[in-house]
């Protein structure tokens, strides 16, 4: 596994206006949220705060770059497209499940402590993003694996299905 590293050339993949187009939407998911804050009080708008502003705006970008790194090399790419967003998708909802941890984990112990509710919290975000990680990561090899493997000399495989009668 290579570890994770920080690549600023990556910015240079995308074009201005998809960069404008993730903050304005980025913008406008904060100002929901604030607006809803503001109408239905801090506990429903706290829901909102964890809201992956830029998912919808970041997954159709990765899988347009995705089609476009791959037409130029002289391949269709949709499907690679997908499969990139698919993944963006995957780590999105890791990510909520993780906040989840941490909102609810937040909540039952802040009444003894801020520090140790934030330590407690960030811990079960780790702990719970980590783990889905880790599982999804396992589902995903074991699918690879299983459709790699042969039908058992047992299955039916003639057209009358094999059976004797």
């Amino acid at each position: 596994m290579s570890p994770v590293s920080l690549s600023p050339s990556s910015l240079k993949v995308g074009r201005p206006y998809e960069y404008v187009v993730r903050f304005a939407l980025g913008g406008a998911a904060t100002v929901f949220t604030g607006f809803i804050s503001s109408r239905f009080g801090a506990s429903v708008g706290g829901l909102f705060l964890a809201f992956p502003a830029i998912f919808c705006a970041s997954a159709t970008l990765i899988e347009k770059h995705e089609i476009r790194h791959k037409r130029e090399a002289g391949l269709d790419g949709r499907r690679r497209g997908a499969e990139a967003a698919a993944l963006e998708c995957a780590g999105t909802v890791l990510g909520a499940v993780g906040m989840l941890a941490f909102a609810l984990t937040f909540s039952l112990t802040v009444k003894h402590s801020v520090p140790t509710a934030f330590i407690a919290a960030s811990l079960a975000w780790a702990v719970v993003s980590i783990t889905g990680w880790c599982i999804r990561r396992k589902m995903r090899t074991v699918r690879r694996f299983r459709g790699s493997q042969k039908l058992p000399s047992w299955e039916p495989s003639g057209p009358e299905g094999g059976a004797s009668r």
